[in-house]
C-alpha cells in the first residue's frame, strides 16, 4: 500500500484544495492531509477558521482517507507518524522541494517529494483564499 501525504492550512476550501487532495490521492492508496495549525502559518495571513474546524472540513472529503492537525512545534513528527511513501505538495505550495528533501533526509524519513498539477479554472471561479476574503470584502463594503 502507498501512504501519501498532502499539507496545507486550507482555509475556506475552494476547487482548487480540493484538485490538490484529489491529485494526491491519486498518487497512491491512502491520503493522509496534515491541516497546519494557525499559529505555524507565517507565509500568509492567519487561517480565519479555526484549526478543528480546518481538519474536520477536510476530513469530510470523500478524497481524504484521515486528516490531521500539524505539530505545534515540529512539522515533522505527524511525517514520521504516519511514515508516508509521498509527499505531495500543491503546485504552488511555498515549499522548497530540494531543502524538504534534505530536511526529510536529516530525519531518516524515506520517501518522495512530488508536485501536485495546476487546475485549469474558470474565469469566474475563485481557487485562493486570498481572492475569496477580497471578494467577500468588495461585496460587503
Amino acid at each position: 500500500m502507498t501512504t501519501v501525504v498532502a499539507q496545507g492550512t486550507f482555509d475556506l476550501l475552494h476547487p482548487g484544495h480540493v484538485h490538490y487532495l484529489s491529485d494526491a490521492a491519486a498518487m497512491g492508496d491512502e491520503l493522509h492531509v496534515i491541516v497546519a495549525r494557525g499559529q505555524n502559518v507565517t507565509h500568509k495571513p492567519q487561517p480565519i477558521l479555526p484549526d478543528r474546524q480546518r481538519r474536520e472540513m477536510v476530513g469530510a472529503l470523500a478524497v481524504v482517507d484521515e486528516a490531521h492537525l500539524g505539530h505545534p512545534d515540529d512539522i515533522f513528527v505527524p511525517i514520521e507518524r504516519i511514515d508516508p511513501d509521498i509527499i505531495a505538495l500543491g503546485y504552488d505550495q511555498h515549499h522548497d522541494e530540494e531543502k524538504l528533501e534534505r530536511a526529510l533526509d536529516a530525519r531518516d524519513i524515506d520517501c518522495e517529494v512530488r508536485r501536485a498539477s495546476a487546475r485549469e479554472s474558470e474565469a469566474e471561479e475563485l481557487c485562493s483564499t486570498g481572492r475569496i476574503v477580497e471578494r467577500i470584502l468588495e461585496r460587503r463594503s
